[in-house]
């Protein structure tokens, strides 16, 4: 009796035994997989991308003064979305993908100021108070950033609605949470700062109110210019007729260097003028691009450079984790003999061939 009960014991324990293994090694790939795609990618990716050089001129053969250089990233439609169109799971996939972009950039790369180009929210533009609270908490938790590196954002229409479905209060709660500032100056290099929903998109040209607070940012900058050159002459760069483009008008006022937008979810560049280059911010986010990506800029008081830091494609990460799910299943089937394993088989396959 004592060794039927013996045997009968280890038939019951050597599946165990064989299934523990199988366990492991399913747990094992599985973590790599999860660690690779959802942290370490972004680091291999990120890890490629470097801050452009500015280039330094000189005169009569000596060497040029090098001017001090300020690193900004600009990035574009996060579009974190809402209560009423946004799914949990599409929240959590694409959220948590802005959320390990943004952190691992600021590690990798250390910029000195952020700039993100409107459309942060994807529902700014009808959610609920409760609903702006829960965003707004969700945004500051993934765009976390050190006290010494600035973040500067620009309200889009879906933060809050285009000129003919904004309103006041919609205007107030984005500006309590990211400030109203339109003028923004750094290391000797101003940043004008101007919303698309502030210009009327229906050929009226720039509504009142936003025509004398851009009067009132063109003074302060074409003074801060005067000031630079050592004139006290202080004045608006020059005005035109409101019935001319309203982008036509912006350039004339404030006479920048470079002009980045976003809205369009793409990367584009024009040139206004012949002169004045325009470069439209791809978005940041998997939910509007397979591929997002974000500009980095070195700037100096007379110069810039810019490239472009491509982020993970998405379907290159689905693609893993699809073949991820294959192996699991063929490492499955092989372990308990429904099978062959590749590389017994190989081995046999050699085998038969010195047989021969």
């Amino acid at each position: 009796m004592a060794m039927i009960e013996l045997e009968f014991g280890r038939q019951n324990f050597h599946p165990l035994k064989k299934k523990s293994p199988l366990l492991l090694k399913l747990i094992a790939v599985v973590f790599a997989v999860l660690l690779f795609c959802e942290f370490l990618i972004y680091y291999l990716a990120i890890f490629q991308c470097n801050w452009p050089e500015v280039k330094t001129t000189a005169s009569d053969g000596e060497q040029a003064t090098r001017e001090p250089v300020l690193k900004a990233m600009f990035l574009a439609d996060t579009h974190l979305l809402g209560e009423v169109l946004g799914h949990w799971l599409d929240k959590l996939r694409r959220e948590w993908q802005m959320e390990r972009a943004f952190q691992t950039a600021l590690w990798l790369l250390q910029p000195e100021v952020v700039f993100i180009l409107g459309d942060i929210f994807d529902e700014g533009k009808w959610s609920t108070p409760e609903a702006w609270v829960n965003d707004v908490e969700r945004f500051q938790k993934m765009f976390r950033h050190p006290s010494h590196v600035q973040l500067k954002v620009v309200a889009g229409n879906h933060d809050i609605g285009f000129h003919y479905e904004m309103n006041t209060y919609k205007v107030e709660r984005f500006e309590k949470v990211f400030s109203s500032e339109r003028l923004f100056s750094w290391k000797g290099i101003n940043f004008v700062m101007v919303n698309s929903v502030a210009l009327n998109g229906d050929g009226c040209g720039i509504c009142s109110e936003t025509e004398a607070e851009l009067i009132e940012v063109s003074h302060r900058l074409n003074c801060s210019r005067e000031q630079a050159r050592g004139s006290s002459r202080c004045g608006p760069g020059p005005l035109l007729p409101m019935s001319a483009p309203v982008l036509l008008q912006l350039l004339q006022w404030f006479q920048p260097r470079l002009v980045l937008s976003g809205h369009t979810h793409s990367a584009c560049e024009v040139h206004h003028g012949g002169r004045v280059p325009e470069l439209s911010v791809p978005s940041f986010s998997w939910r509007n691009r397979n591929n997002p990506s974000f500009i980095m800029g070195s700037i100096t008081p007379t110069d810039y450079a810019l490239s472009k830091c491509y982020l993970p494609r998405e379907d290159v990460v689905l693609i893993i984790y699809c073949g991820m799910v294959g192996f699991l299943v063929v490492l499955t089937l092989t372990h308990f003999g429904l099978l062959a394993s590749p590389f017994l088989a190989g081995l046999n396959l050699l085998r038969k061939r010195k047989t021969r």
